[in-house]
């Protein structure tokens, strides 16, 4: 479990194809305090730490996790959102967040508003009732509140510091990110599918 808050960048510097799946060496300043099987959210993808070398560590993407979200893209240079997960003494300072990547967006537009940048996404439909105004969300495992709601775009809000110690720096229009709906959210839509009847 994570909460969407990022505590570092991770740099990709080696990808390998191993059967459908890839393996990935990052460079972090935090793999001195990782180790092997640790849990560790890329992007908002939940992986599982492998082997750690000083200041690289190795990690593996399967079939699925590849075709879901946007680590299909990544090659060497790659910058990516790092968090550990959650420990039961931390503080929430942004929502629950399992590192289970529902679907992918793609950034339609990027405003500078001189001070703050507001970012409009394009969803698939079918997710349409996990998003409501002033809702959470991860994006490329960081929270954020979306507003401006639609049945296929929402935008947020990102301030200085966001844009400056996550990735979201290096968006642009047309860029694919990573995207985690609210868990509240997805318990409910599964339970009003249930009384009516649906699996």
């Amino acid at each position: 479990m994570f909460t969407g808050i990022i505590e570092a960048f991770g740099t990709v510097r080696e990808v390998a194809q191993q059967g459908q799946n890839k393996t990935f060496w990052l460079r972090s300043d935090l793999a001195d305090q990782l180790k092997v099987d640790q849990s560790l959210s890329h992007n908002g993808v939940c992986l599982t730490v492998e082997e750690v070398q000083d200041e690289h560590y190795r990690v593996t993407a399967v079939q699925e996790t590849l075709e879901k979200t946007n680590l299909h893209e990544w090659g060497p240079g790659t910058l990516v959102n790092l968090e550990r997960s959650l420990l039961p003494s931390s503080r929430l300072d942004g929502h629950f967040v399992q590192g289970h990547v529902d679907s992918t967006g793609i950034c339609e537009h990027i405003d500078d508003q001189k001070g703050s940048w507001e970012m409009r996404f394009r969803f698939p439909k079918a997710f349409a009732p996990l998003v409501i105004e002033k809702g959470s969300i991860a994006l490329n495992g960081v929270s954020l509140t979306v507003f401006n709601v639609r049945r296929k775009h929402f935008s947020v809000a990102v301030i200085p510091y966001t844009y400056t110690n996550t990735n979201l720096h290096t968006l642009h229009e047309g860029t694919l990110v990573n995207l985690e709906f609210d868990l509240l959210g997805k318990y409910l839509q599964r339970r009003a599918s249930l009384k009516s009847g649906r699996r």
